[in-house]
């Protein structure tokens, strides 16, 4: 079997790759894998083959589409926060290149499988306390819209029969290891990761603000799983929430007080920022997720368990 990852090089991809190479999840033998993004993937397996490129760029993608893929996953994006501030390159990278993506599998000899990772940004305005899977999508920012765009073409490719889509929409995913990056729910990772490591946070939205998590493990199992679900079980209905845990930001911080202790919790302020505060407290703080979890999907148990997952690799890194 062979598979495409694009954004292949970054946080998720690489778990992903991995979790594919080890051959022994829903997927089962991966014979290659093809890692497409701007940089080289730095899974180091002779399996692995790095195309460096944009996936906004008509001729990368042709290429780097061969014609005996099996699954593509569709990860590569430009994050929310870069989205809001820069709307041209979202629209180039979020939705121009899904289509680019898709047209490239439209001309395989067998239509893949094509995974491609939304977000619950796709919600927003007036909604219930838990989001059934039905609920009209009402996205309030660019981002979100780039992806609710991106579901529907890959909807819209699979009922055409050119691919066999898959659309998942990923929880908030914490706790990532490295820096901050450019989407507005960085600080969901930034308030446990930087205090653990004995640097100062910040939280920008209230403490009562609800916030749908996965662990990076449960994210990446759950990727694999959509790769491999046969279509007949999806009941033609490709589009899937992810399974979650709801935490308050004020939950996350006792987590982290009584894991990482006082000294820990003491270094994160709490700030008030509105550009990411109209962007975060827009997304739906818990869902309906009865039919993932039917379909072999999992969440993780309690936000304690993520934050002692990434505590252990942390002390793994350092030896």
């Amino acid at each position: 079997m062979k598979v495409l990852v694009t954004g292949g090089a970054g946080f998720l991809g690489v778990r992903l790759i991995r979790a594919l190479l080890a051959g022994d999840g829903p997927m089962g033998r991966v014979d290659a894998v093809v890692a497409a993004d701007m940089a080289p993937c730095p899974v180091d397996d002779p399996r692995v083959t790095s195309r460096v490129g944009s996936v906004a760029d008509a001729a990368f993608v042709a290429a780097a589409v061969e014609p005996d893929v099996d699954v593509v996953y569709h990860l590569a994006a430009v994050l929310s926060g870069q989205s809001e501030a820069e709307f041209d390159i979202g629209m180039r990278v979020n939705v121009d290149a899904t289509r680019l993506l898709l047209e490239a599998c439209r001309k395989l000899p067998k239509p893949p499988r094509f995974v491609f990772t939304s977000s619950l940004a796709v919600f927003g305005g007036p909604m219930p306390e838990v989001v059934p899977e039905d609920m009209v999508l009402m996205p309030q920012s660019s981002y979100g819209a780039e992806k609710a765009i991106g579901e529907l073409m890959v909807c819209e490719y699979g009922r055409k029969g050119f691919v066999d889509g898959v659309v998942c929409r990923l929880p908030t995913i914490t706790v990532r290891p490295g820096k901050p990056n450019s989407a507005a729910s960085s600080f969901v990772s930034g308030i446990i990761r930087e205090p653990l490591n004995g640097e100062a946070s910040e939280c920008p939205v209230p403490l009562d603000t609800r916030l749908w998590i996965s662990s990076p493990d449960a994210a990446v199992a759950n990727l694999v799983r959509a790769g491999a679900i046969p279509a007949e079980r999806l009941g033609g209905r490709p589009v899937l929430n992810l399974p979650g845990i709801t935490v308050t930001a004020a939950e996350m911080l006792d987590s982290l007080e009584r894991l990482g202790g006082k000294a820990a919790r003491e270094r994160v302020a709490l700030t008030d920022v509105e550009r990411i505060k109209a962007i975060v407290c827009s997304w739906p703080g818990a869902f309906d997720v009865s039919r993932p979890l039917a379909l072999g999907f999992a969440a993780d148990a309690d936000f304690d368990g993520i934050v002692r997952q990434y505590m252990d690799g942390l002390a793994h890194a350092r030896g």
